[in-house]
């Protein structure tokens, strides 16, 4: 990959979440770690914490904390209940964001990242979710 291409990635990924963040307010009391991880705690369920992970983001490493809080919100829903096909399933979907972008230098393919696996952890939420409305 050549200079330029690098710089045009990484332009269109600081554009995509920039242009995210925008749309969003960040409803914590300040965009501080502590205060966006305490109210990424205190979202009711893994959907609401997802939109304040979106709306208070750095685009940097900062992320990855954020990402983590959103996780176990959301691992909340389906890990306890999961049968070992679908933990094994889940496990593999995260080293495969984990994978994504390990080759990659700069704090905003560790954002990424996080946001990968909470997308994943957030997939697996609604699907439990789901399958347990249906029933």
């Amino acid at each position: 990959m050549t200079f330029k291409s690098c710089l045009a990635t990484f332009g269109a990924l600081l554009a995509f979440t920039s242009a995210q963040a925008a749309q969003m307010e960040c409803s914590a009391r300040s965009t501080q770690m502590d205060d966006v991880i305490a109210s990424l705690n205190e979202a009711k369920g893994c959907d609401a914490a997802m939109k304040v992970f979106e709306a208070c983001q750095y685009g940097a490493s900062g992320d990855v904390q954020f990402g983590e809080a959103v996780e176990k919100k959301c691992e909340a829903d389906f890990i306890g209940k999961a049968t070992a096909s679908t933990k094994r399933s889940y496990q593999r979907e995260l080293g495969i964001c984990d994978r994504k972008y390990r080759n990659k230098s700069g704090t905003i393919y560790r954002s990424a990242t996080a946001f990968c696996r909470a997308q994943a952890a957030q997939r697996y939420s609604r699907e439990a979710l789901k399958a347990a409305g249906a029933k």
